[in-house]
């Protein structure tokens, strides 16, 4: 699933802005045709960015179903001849696209990509009526799921068992591109190194051809420097005296496919492609053949105002936050983030643990939310069909994301019931589908606090075991002796039953910034600092830990309910991005372990 760029074959237009918008409260859009004149509206809203916060209107924010946006676009008059795409980089959570008066594009999931060829609808140098509709709903058959029911006057109310906002709307880029009739329509490489020497193998799937055509593929340094070429579309690129890729030291080469008639070029794609390898070694992860220690956060797409909508500003200053706290990696949890916060990734030698947006997969959970808990693997809860939406999501996800050398951890799922009859047989073929898709890098799923190594059914089906904890939070609470005897003790029951390597990717205590306590009272800034320094000193004595990423790195929003105050307040930052007295604990911390557990500084540079 390749990106769209700019190339010599290739033109692209950005269709971010402000649209036409209109809430659908009586739900009859569809039926009478908006798509097919003028949004009759006054609301413009900005694309992209969830709508729920910008308006106030308390029936906008809590609306459930669909909105439309829609808006003029002009194509380019020298797109003549080419095949003329629209792709919106996602919208939330179902999407409905026409041109004119012509559905050219559905998908459903809220984290995706998808794009439509409108060559046939389409004229250059002429303008068409771009209209979508974008619906927020989740059903139990949804990743993630969720649950609508009408009240008795008759308003529809969603609820969900994830503890994050579900904001709606287009929170990505909308693109329209063109490409040759011949086109390099995907490109998957994998990467290694023995010595000095490194290796991309490389595999070109092309479009539109009609087999006499002929590909090459050459490799540029950073410095634009040619460093190796093959023919074919499928090969091994070999790379004297490599610079490989590593963490907090990226390095990039550029891989170009070029299609072409003789000497005639048809097309042309150039992908961003870094050395490295990932392996699981016992109780290690190994990041170019070293162990590597993660230090981060699980983090959120989410911002005042525009919830998660995708901004490149705020996206930088997320990452100077990380760099500045020493972090070396973090979790998409709990969905795929945007691709430019990928790609960032990728160009600075941040670690990601890539995720699904399979959360709320435990219906036991429904207790906690204000429902009633129920089985989880049963028809109308986690069944087929929930296991149908869940494979596209890994589908999707892999295919978007994996070129991406800071992706090192493929996460299925966060918290689901893996301790129920049912769990396995749910989750064994998805561990294997995901392999299947990418057998090079590590797979896991995120394991709930409820599933100790005495209860759970799944750890061995993963290569790496990830944990979410609150001991000292949601048990023990404000009792740190006992919270640290408890999770030493779990922590080597899950050492000394797979032996294998150990993330905590969620721990921490809510904290209310500027609430103070001698006595390190929960929800003050002391008791978060004491809380953390009680997970590192265990993480320090149990060998099998690879890694700690705090939950979260900002305060975050999250629906109503009694455990929140405006949202989740979890975060070392404040949703605004002001640190908490933790942050500069962590700072200090993770400078000193720099990517290593013991703090040693290693040099992984060409081996």
């Amino acid at each position: 699933m390749l990106k769209p760029q700019a190339s010599e074959s290739r033109e692209l237009v950005n269709l971010d802005g402000l649209y036409r918008f209109k809430v659908d409260f009586d739900r009859t859009g569809h039926r009478d045709g908006w798509f097919k004149a003028p949004l009759d509206t006054a609301l413009e809203m900005g694309v992209p960015a969830s709508y729920n916060d910008v308006f106030p209107d308390k029936a906008i924010r809590d609306h459930v179903g669909y909105v439309w946006y829609q808006r003029e676009v002009r194509v380019p008059r020298g797109w003549a001849g080419e095949r003329i795409h629209l792709r919106l980089d996602s919208a939330t959570h179902e999407g409905m696209v026409w041109v004119d008066d012509v559905l050219v594009a559905q998908h459903t999931g809220g984290y995706m990509p998808f794009s439509a060829d409108i060559t046939d609808h389409v004229t250059p140098g002429r303008a068409f009526r771009l209209t979508i509709s974008v619906n927020n709903e989740l059903t139990q058959a949804t990743i993630p799921p969720g649950t609508i029911t009408v009240t008795a006057d008759g308003r529809r109310q969603q609820s969900y068992l994830h503890d994050f906002y579900n904001y709606a709307g287009l929170h990505r880029s909308v693109w329209l591109y063109s490409t040759p009739a011949v086109t390099v329509d995907d490109i998957t490489v994998v990467t290694g190194f023995e010595g000095p020497t490194g290796t991309v193998d490389y595999a070109i799937t092309t479009a539109g051809g009609s087999g006499s055509e002929t590909v090459t593929v050459s490799l540029h340094d950073a410095d634009g420097v040619e460093v190796a070429t093959a023919d074919g579309a499928t090969g091994a690129l070999v790379i004297n005296d490599v610079v490989l890729w590593q963490p907090g030291a990226a390095y990039l080469y550029s891989l170009t496919a070029e299609i072409r008639n003789g000497t005639n070029l048809l097309d042309s794609y150039t992908l961003p492609v870094g050395v490295r390898t990932v392996e699981v070694r016992g109780k290690e992860f190994l990041i170019n053949g070293e162990p590597f220690y993660f230090t981060g956060f699980g983090m959120h797409e989410d911002h005042v105002a525009i919830g998660k909508g995708h901004s490149n500003a705020q996206m930088v200053n997320d990452f100077q936050l990380l760099d500045w706290v020493g972090a070396n990696s973090f979790r998409t949890s709990h969905y795929p983030y945007a691709e430019e916060v990928m790609e960032f990734a990728d160009r600075h030698g941040i670690v990601v643990i890539d995720e699904t947006a399979a959360v709320g997969l435990h219906l036991g959970f429904g207790a906690v939310f204000g429902g009633i808990a129920k089985k989880t693997y049963e028809d109308g809860g986690v069944d087929a069909k929930t296991a149908a939406s869940h494979r596209q999501a890994i589908e999707e996800l892999v295919a978007r994301d994996k070129n991406h050398p800071s992706v090192v951890i493929w996460s299925i799922a966060n918290e689901p019931n893996g301790s129920e009859e049912g769990a396995r047989e749910y989750f064994e073929p998805l561990a294997q589908l995901t392999r299947e898709l990418d057998p090079t890098r590590p797979v896991g799923y995120v394991n709930v606090m409820f599933d100790t190594p005495d209860k759970e059914l799944l750890g061995d089906l993963f290569d790496v075991i990830m944990l979410n904890r609150y001991y000292g939070w949601y048990l023990n609470n404000g009792d740190l002796e006992t919270a640290e005897q408890v999770l030493e003790k779990e922590l080597r029951e899950w050492e000394a039953k797979y032996g294998k390597p150990i993330i905590m990717t969620e721990y921490g205590p809510d904290t209310m910034p500027g609430f103070h306590s001698i006595y390190e009272q929960p929800w003050s800034e002391e008791y978060q600092a004491a809380f953390l320094a009680m997970y590192h000193r265990v993480f320090d004595r149990v060998d099998a830990m690879v890694g700690e990423q705090v939950w979260n790195f900002a305060d975050f929003q999250t629906s109503n309910g009694i455990m929140r105050v405006d949202g989740n307040k979890k975060g070392v930052f404040t949703r605004d991005r002001r640190p908490k007295p933790a942050a500069f604990a962590l700072r200090q911390r993770w400078t000193a372990l720099a990517g290593t557990k013991n703090g040693s500084t290693k040099t992984v540079s060409n081996p």
